[in-house]
């Protein structure tokens, strides 16, 4: 009987957030011609974090070895969802990886790995 309390409290949580309460965090990053909104993020060694990559306008792309990303491509108005489990602390910077304008050289992403939980 208690864990079917206990499934019925994360249920609960579920339908009150709107995700599962067993879901680890994520962040949303908008991305657009030259930029990434926001353009610098934090996470921390050891824990899984969703990134939702949107693009608003032009295909654009994300990759980083030292990340664990594989290349991905963010095609426009799509939700693409990438799972990131740091497993080093640092400063990280990830380029757009798909030759986008002008702006391309310029476009980045600042990923700042720390110690400890959220």
């Amino acid at each position: 009987m208690k864990k079917l309390a206990f499934v019925f409290a994360l249920a609960m949580v579920a339908a009150v957030s709107g995700s599962p309460a067993w879901a680890h965090p994520s962040i949303d990053v908008a991305v657009a011609n030259w930029k990434f909104t926001p353009n610098t993020i934090t996470l921390h060694v050891g824990q899984t974090t969703t990134l939702r990559f949107t693009s608003t306008e032009g295909v654009h792309g994300v990759q980083s070895d030292d990340l664990g990303i594989p290349a991905t491509t963010l095609p426009p108005n799509k939700l693409v969802s990438i799972e990131v489990t740091p497993k080093k602390a640092g400063t990280f910077v990830i380029h757009c990886a798909v030759i986008c304008g002008q702006g391309h050289a310029n476009m980045a992403l600042t990923v700042k790995v720390v110690e400890g939980g959220a």
